[in-house]
């Protein structure tokens, strides 16, 4: 049985001329699913009775399960969703007085094996469906609607567990219905796709799908950075900035947001500084400066406040638009890089590493 919540509005076109009617029934459906909440049929009033007993036949409209609802001291969220298959992903609500951000999870479990990330201790298991990575939209925009206290969903980031181009299919139809003014109706500069650095998929999204995106790079030399990020093996530093001055290009006055987690004593001296900033100097760049968030079983440890002021006022002086992010949620595990979930690791990260190739599972 199909589950139509990840259906965008042409797949619905599609879904419903195959069955002899009329393709506006897409914009109906949509609105009721993502814009109502309405996930019965027989509640879809302006749909025929036949149509909706036929959907309810040979279709269903099924978000994730919430089984864990946690709040920081912060007013952070984090939801632990089951999903069909029994693996839990994570997914979390940053509440700020003039906007709320949605933190959306895209892979059950990561294949990339980031040195700093929890969600890489955990394995890997599968790319999500379109329907589970819109479902964490939708079942978001409700649990924040009944709360009452917090402000709505006004900016989406893929930033929670997975790496989003290694499943560019399902998540670029997931951000289809994020933009779409009959579904949720985001800008483009809302959306915000983060990305360890896969070259294809980045130039994949800027023809495709382009939204804003913000690169993890965390290193200013090949060599660190083939240590902390290990795709950067197979798309080094200067592929990558190839395909960001690319994608920045593309659309006349984009800056790429470069993340760049703080580790005492690793990447974090005046002098990682002064690299980054020759690194960027041609690159329509911001940069975050991200206090490394730590986790069971990592030896990592945070820079000192005054590191990170020394880092940033380096990055400032030589021009670059630089912030170092507030840390949110790191008394619930919420935080950048602390995103687990629970996930079944089905094969060997060998095996991932070799051909991480955009839109399909590595």
């Amino acid at each position: 049985m199909i589950n139509l919540l990840g259906s965008d509005r042409g797949m619905l076109a599609d879904y419903f001329l195959a069955r002899g009617e009329r393709s506006f029934r897409a914009d109906q459906v949509v609105k009721w699913v993502h814009q109502q909440g309405i996930t019965d049929f027989s509640a879809m009033t302006n749909l025929s009775k036949p149509l909706r007993e036929r959907l309810a036949a040979e279709a269903r409209v099924e978000p994730p399960v919430v089984i864990a609802d946690t709040r920081s001291n912060d007013g952070t969220r984090k939801w632990l969703l089951r999903l069909a298959d029994g693996n839990c992903i994570e997914t979390v609500f940053i509440p700020e007085p003039d906007r709320g951000t949605l933190c959306l999870s895209s892979q059950v479990g990561c294949a990339l094996n980031c040195t700093f990330c929890a969600t890489a201790r955990q394995g890997y298991n599968r790319n999500m469906d379109a329907h589970e990575i819109i479902g964490q939209v939708w079942l978001a925009r409700r649990l924040v609607s009944e709360d009452g206290r917090e402000p709505p969903i006004t900016n989406v980031v893929l930033m929670g567990m997975g790496e989003p181009l290694l499943n560019f299919e399902s998540v670029t139809r997931a951000i289809s219905l994020m933009l779409d003014d009959f579904a949720y109706g985001l800008s483009r500069r809302r959306v915000t796709l983060s990305t360890a650095g896969l070259v294809p998929g980045i130039d994949r999204l800027r023809e495709e799908c382009p939204v804003s995106l913000a690169v993890s790079l965390h290193a200013p030399s090949d060599r660190l950075r083939d240590e902390l990020v290990p795709l950067n093996r197979k798309y080094p530093i200067a592929q990558l900035l190839d395909a960001c001055r690319r994608y920045a290009a593309a659309a006349p006055r984009t800056r790429i947001t470069f993340e760049y987690v703080m580790l005492d004593g690793v990447n974090d001296a005046p002098e990682h500084a002064r690299q980054l900033a020759r690194l960027l100097a041609d690159v329509p760049a911001k940069v975050n400066l991200i206090p490394f968030n730590a986790f069971q079983g990592v030896r990592l440890r945070r820079s000192e406040p005054e590191a990170i002021d020394r880092f940033r006022d380096v990055l400032l002086e030589a021009g670059l638009m630089t912030i170092t992010r507030r840390t949110r949620g790191d008394d619930i595990d919420a935080a950048c890089g602390q995103l687990a979930g629970r996930v079944l690791d089905r094969t060997s990260r060998t095996r991932r590493m070799r051909d991480p190739a955009p839109g399909g599972t590595a």
